[in-house]
């Protein structure tokens, strides 16, 4: 398997891996994880589990992103190490952008997050690039 197909595993885990403080923050809120409205606990948060929340939240909607900027690449078979850059800069990228969000530095986080969405609309263009 490709690294930038890797990468596309990877950043699959990360959506559960950004599941992980969000599921303790609702265990701690005071009566456990509710799993018959965990929605409604999950809006309830705030502090430390509001924010795994949104990075957990955050992490589903950048991946289809990601995933289909591979997929470009991949198709139209544009290969290479500026492909794995991008690919590999992006998890890293989203792996830092989890831990900025738990330890609520917004704006390093912002900055993170704008390096991952420019991974992934490079990928995207690399066929004319």
């Amino acid at each position: 398997m490709s690294t930038p197909f890797w990468c596309v595993f990877i950043a699959a885990l990360l959506i559960y891996v950004a599941k992980l403080p969000l599921a303790k923050a609702m265990k701690e809120e005071g009566k456990g994880y509710d799993n018959h409205d965990p929605r409604g606990q999950q809006a309830r948060l705030t502090g430390f589990g509001a924010r795994a929340h949104a990075a957990h939240l955050n992490s589903i909607e950048i991946f289809p992103l990601f995933a289909v900027g591979v997929l470009m690449a991949h198709t139209t078979e544009v290969f290479g190490w500026w492909v794995d850059l991008l690919a590999v800069t992006f998890v890293i990228s989203r792996v830092l952008y989890l831990w900025l969000y738990w330890a609520d530095k917004a704006p390093a986080r912002s900055l993170v997050w704008v390096i991952g969405l420019l991974c992934c609309l490079l990928l995207m263009l690399s066929p004319v690039l």
